[in-house]
């Protein structure tokens, strides 16, 4: 034995001291460990009194103490605040392999699915209880289907859900219409009270709450249907009830059967795990419990490690359902409570007692400035949290840094910016504006359009060598997306850092309608016709006749070009009598077609399956430690008085007021969405945009160093031309 204790003693744990959240625990633990000891199980085990579970985290972070179990929550909080690490896994039944699933349920004879919830009438196991209230309230602000202003979440369930039995919430804080099904006891006593009292109290409670009609949504685990379903509850209540007459609400928005939990579930609970600093070798920690599980965890045994009974209590040290312990893997919390739990916690961590006063948004304009401040004043007369802050800073670039330093918290950004957030100051997305349907100035997609031709029906692999169409120089649809795409591609090689002069090389001839500029090279404005009078000749603006959108189409219908690149919604703007003017009048849709990525050509009505890229919306970007479910709440609160651009006082997405346009949000924005799935910048914009952009960005250019990004923020074109770094100007 004693070279164990030398192995051990080499890995920096002579002992294990473990800490207890109880006195009842803590005499459990002390029978452990002279039970282990007299076993010659090592390194040795110590109890140390932690108290709480909260305490116990602390305490092993400062090396107090060395493990601890800990629930789903704890381990989130452990992991995320500490650094903990879980090492060591609870099983429970082998066929779950794992706690149990949380679910919502429902009467088959409803229609309601995950997506109409709101409005609905809800019961719950109890409050800040895991099934019945952290997943699903969790799950529903993580998708973005209920915001939570100054995450206040109890006023926002209530505000979301008609009416509720939450067990528990019946404390002052809480808003009356939490309570508002329970019964509590036959005599109708202890209402809403979180124990046995109340009728719809725990699992069997909330699905009761649902089978007497009092609620439409049960939020319960996998199994309690069966439960108390098909003769197996003697409960009176219970005894005429069938699992076929209730279903399950999937995460996707279908329903299943309620035998169907393991893949329509709101999240898989995770076991409970052993936690230890991230510096503690697991696997002493998992020999030393390995070694107990195989001594004492059977029949004949005078200490038993999964069975709390001796002590008059439940569950302590570790769940008494345990069957066995398993080491962990990979070592990580968010892998061990798995996507759909950690991004329900996270969301459920918003928390109005850490949330700042107010929020520090940033600006760069005067114009802007003075919209801010109009922001601020009426979000405050409603009384919105937290309060807004206005911060002036030169650049998109400077907010970037002074956030990415916690100096300030949002700043409204597109494309190009939010990349540069993203990649080089990791910041993330909080929420995003959505346009109105008639108006696609943003969240478009960049198509590449040709006539219909059975003679001569190129691919998008052909394209060297034709006559190009293109919006306008910088332009997204029409330049940065195409030309990028294809430099990314290697398609155009570059040479010297040179876009413009590439261009001209591979296609014959263009129209890239331009700011006047040295050096341009005159291949790119051949196709273009300027004026009625012939003046104004590739110039970026209305008096060149084949700039923009319906011009670059123009430039295609009239055959000057074999290729147009524009955005999805240009043909159907200018065919089928849309467009009045002569070269328009006689045009068809279904004279054109889209060149897809892949090869093939496509219907113009197919552009969702066949585009280069989708314009991404622009996004509200934080730093990563920011609440986005606390800025969302609030926006998404504000947008209900002042998104509209109905009445008079302050408007969200309208800058008129302000000499301005686009300032903070855009114009055409009609309201402010959550990211969903659309976590890191890289998802919000997608691979397609990106590829596009860090074409525009060719290694060959990458010399150009930090001013390279300098320019990007800027909104003159040439000095981007030279630098081969183009933002769009859509």
């Amino acid at each position: 034995m004693f070279s164990l204790g030398v192995v051990f003693a080499a890995l920096g744990l002579e002992r294990v001291r473990w800490c207890t959240v109880s006195e009842q625990e803590l005499s459990k633990c002390n029978d452990m460990s002279k039970a282990f000891g007299e076993a010659g199980i090592l390194p040795s085990l110590e109890c140390t009194k932690g108290g709480s579970a909260a305490n116990c985290t602390q305490m092993i972070k400062d090396d107090l103490a060395d493990a601890v179990t800990l629930d789903g929550r704890l381990i989130y909080q452990a992991g995320k605040e500490h650094g903990l690490k879980p090492v060591v896994g609870e099983v429970y039944d082998q066929e779950i392999g794992t706690s149990y699933y949380a679910v919502a349920v429902v009467r088959k004879s409803s229609n309601i699915t995950i997506n109409s919830l709101k409005g609905v009438s809800s019961c719950h196991t109890g409050i800040n209880r895991t099934a019945g209230w952290d997943v699903p309230v969790g799950y529903l602000m993580d998708s973005g289907r209920l915001a939570a202003m100054g995450c206040d979440l109890p006023k926002a369930v209530s505000d979301y859900f008609s009416a509720s039995c939450v067990p528990g919430a019946n404390g002052v804080n809480y808003p009356r219409s939490l309570c508002q099904l329970c019964r509590g006891d036959a005599a109708g006593q202890n209402k809403c009270s979180q124990n046995s009292q109340e009728r719809y109290y725990d699992y069997s409670g909330a699905f009761r709450c649902l089978a007497e009609g009092a609620g439409e949504v049960a939020f319960v685990k996998h199994s309690t249907v069966p439960e108390n379903t098909d003769g197996r509850s003697f409960s009176p209540w219970a005894q005429r009830l069938r699992s076929q007459d209730f279903q399950l609400l999937c995460r996707g928005g279908s329903r299943a059967d309620v035998t169907e939990w393991r893949s329509c579930h709101l999240a898989r609970i995770p076991a409970r795990a052993v936690v230890v600093r991230p510096d503690t070798d697991g696997t002493v920690v998992f020999q030393l419990l390995n070694q107990g599980q195989r001594r004492f965890n059977g029949v004949g045994t005078k200490f038993q490690m999964f069975d709390s009974a001796a002590y008059g209590a439940q569950n302590l040290l570790f769940r008494d359902s345990t069957t066995e312990l398993v080491p962990i893997t990979a070592q990580n919390y968010q892998a061990w409570l798995g996507d759909e739990y950690f991004y329900a916690m996270q969301a459920l961590s918003c928390n109005p007692n850490t949330l700042p006063e107010s929020l520090n948004w940033c600006v760069t304009s005067t114009e802007e400035i003075w919209k801010c401040g109009e922001m601020a004043i009426a979000f405050k007369k409603k009384n919105l949290k937290p309060a807004i802050q206005c911060i002036s800073a030169t650049t998109k670039e400077q907010c970037m840094e002074l956030i990415q330093k916690k100096e300030i918290d949002a700043v409204v950004l597109g494309g190009a910016d939010i990349y540069t957030a993203g990649k080089t100051y990791g910041l993330v997305p909080a929420a995003g504006e959505s346009y109105s349907a008639d108006d696609s100035s943003n969240a478009y997609y960049a198509v590449v359009v040709v006539k219909r031709n059975l003679s001569n029906a190129f691919t998008i692999s052909d394209l060297k060598g034709k006559k190009s169409c293109h919006t306008g120089l910088g332009r997204n649809a029409g330049w940065n997306i195409p030309i990028g795409m294809l430099i990314k591609r290697g398609v155009i090689k570059t040479r010297d850092c040179n876009i413009p002069q590439a261009v001209s090389e591979f296609f014959s001839a263009s129209c890239v309608p331009s700011a006047e500029q040295d050096d341009y090279p005159s291949k790119l404005c051949q196709l273009c016709i300027g004026d009625d009078n012939g003046n104004n000749k590739c110039s970026a603006s209305s008096q060149e006749r084949y700039y923009s959108y319906s011009g670059a189409f123009r430039c295609l219908a009239q055959g000057s070009g074999d290729v147009a690149f524009v955005k999805h919604s240009t043909v159907f703007e200018n065919t089928d009598g849309k467009n009045t003017e002569s070269w328009a009048q006689n045009l068809k849709s279904s004279d054109f077609q889209l060149l897809c990525p892949n090869g093939a050509r496509a219907e113009v009505t197919q552009f969702a399956e066949c585009h280069l890229a989708q314009v991404p919306a622009q996004a509200i970007m934080v730093h990563p430690d920011t609440s986005i479910f606390a800025l969302y709440g609030l926006l998404d609160k504000a947008q209900v008085y002042f998104g509209n651009s109905n009445g008079t006082g302050f408007k969200m997405f309208d800058s008129s007021t302000f000499q301005g346009k686009n300032l903070i949000f855009k114009d055409s924005a009609v309201k402010i969405v959550p990211v969903e799935e659309r976590r890191t910048y890289a998802e919000w914009l997608g691979s397609e945009y990106i590829e596009s952009l860090e074409g525009m960005q060719t290694s060959q250019c990458s010399g150009a160093g930090n001013k390279t990004s300098q320019y990007l923020l800027m909104t003159a074109l040439i000095p981007l031309l030279i630098l081969c770094q183009v933002q769009g100007l859509d």
